[in-house]
């Protein structure tokens, strides 16, 4: 896996035309491809397939791995504090505590109050 993967736009990448593919054969275009890192196939100006070395497929699907497994553990956590809450509500103390708050409603004064404390 390359030390960097610079993911450059698909319009910052050079480009071939699909005739040039059949023209120049793979071994061509497998030259261009170590030439500039990656190359847009296109037809009619359109992109249509980007052409990469496999080790950088590799590094993609490393990355993509690794925000997957970032976002999991985030979502883990987060499931975490919302049973922790949910847990609290069970309490035996909970239903007058919460009848308590409902009987007496808190003067904000237009203040919005946010955060773990509320």
């Amino acid at each position: 896996m390359p030390a960097a993967l610079a993911l450059k736009p698909l319009d910052a990448l050079p480009r071939t035309p699909a005739s040039d593919v059949k023209k120049l054969g793979w071994r061509g275009v497998m030259k261009a491809v170590a030439r500039s890192g990656r190359i847009v196939v296109t037809n009619h100006n359109q992109p249509e397939a980007v052409i990469l070395p496999a080790e950088d497929y590799a590094a993609i699907l490393e990355l993509l791995r690794e925000a997957a497994s970032r976002d999991e553990a985030a979502l883990d956590a987060l499931r975490r504090r919302y049973d922790e809450r949910l847990a609290s509500l069970r309490a035996p103390e909970a239903r007058e505590k919460l009848r308590g708050l409902l009987r007496n409603p808190l003067d904000i004064e237009g203040k919005v109050i946010a955060g773990e404390g509320h």
